[in-house]
């Protein structure tokens, strides 16, 4: 424990004493209570995931370190050339922060419909990104549409790595670092997100499809990026399939026709809510809605 540092307790029912929270007035404290509290201690933001651990039935660390009140870190910082996101800002702030710029409709439409208004209220933008256990997160195939980066930060200095990278590494980095922002190139472009629950209130998608185009002026694709979430254990992107949307006019139509076809090279991940050949088989209707909708946007 931090000797001098305001503490609370925190209940956990499959902890054997009661976890303590320290609350970080800095961006440096923080990073020196995780240094200190090692692989004992995680950053506490919404607490979404982490509050739910013990239905999971899963330990809750000894100690967390709350970072929802660093200023840096709850701000959404809008340039010419790009938008800088704190990896505590909720989802719910996100979507309003970005509403004006049309070329971020896939955030804004993954952060502003992901699970409820509730957790939207809680969850942050770091927390979605850094939970490897939670396949289904709206807003990582999202990002992954418009060339994420991610920015890390421990006492001996910050680096900034590529989204896709970040999530092969993220569950074997080492205690002490912290995602701090989320760095996206602003550009021309349309783009649209697709999800598919179960049922329209609260359910996590069974698979999402995010998509970004930039269109010539002779209204064929210039460049694509699409991206698909919830199917895999870990979102990823259809590049076979952005190969084959380059160099054609956007139809809805073929899009969907070519994803059938690509598909195969998904492997779906089994759970309780739907199989894993459901999960790859609704892949082509959602790449159809997405193309309406980065075509109307």
């Amino acid at each position: 424990m931090m000797t001098g540092s305001p503490m609370q307790s925190v209940a956990g029912e499959t902890h054997d004493a009661p976890a303590s929270i320290y609350v970080a007035p800095s961006l440096a404290s923080a990073l020196d209570a995780l240094r200190e509290f090692g692989a004992a201690g995680a950053a506490f933001a919404g607490g979404t995931w982490i509050m739910r651990s013990p239905i999971r039935h899963e330990r809750l660390k000894p100690h967390y370190v709350a970072i929802g009140k660093i200023a840096e870190l709850t701000t959404v910082r809008i340039d010419s050339d790009a938008i800088e996101i704190g990896a505590a800002v909720t989802h719910a702030a996100l979507a309003a922060a970005l509403a004006d710029h049309a070329e971020f409709a896939v955030l804004v439409d993954a952060a502003g419909r992901s699970a409820n208004p509730a957790i939207r209220a809680m969850a942050t933008i770091g927390g979605n990104l850094a939970t490897s256990e939670f396949a289904a997160a709206d807003c990582v195939p999202a990002l992954l549409c418009l060339e994420a980066q991610v920015e890390m930060s421990a006492r001996d200095g910050r680096e900034r790595i590529g989204l896709a990278h970040f999530l092969k590494i993220r569950s074997s980095l080492p205690p002490g670092h912290l995602v701090t922002r989320i760095i996206l190139p602003r550009a021309a472009r349309r783009s649209a997100h697709a999800r598919l629950p179960l049922r329209k209130s609260g359910d996590y998608p069974v698979a999402i499809v995010s998509l970004s185009v930039s269109i010539d002026a002779a209204g064929r694709v210039q460049a694509a990026r699409v991206a698909v979430g919830s199917v895999e254990p870990v979102a990823r992107r259809w590049e076979r399939l952005e190969a084959a949307l380059i160099g054609r006019p956007l139809d809805a139509a073929e899009a969907a026709q070519t994803a059938a076809a690509l598909a195969d090279e998904f492997v779906g991940r089994d759970s309780v809510d739907a199989p894993a050949w459901y999960r790859v088989s609704v892949l082509p209707g959602l790449v159809r809605r997405a193309a309406i909708a980065a075509l109307g946007s």
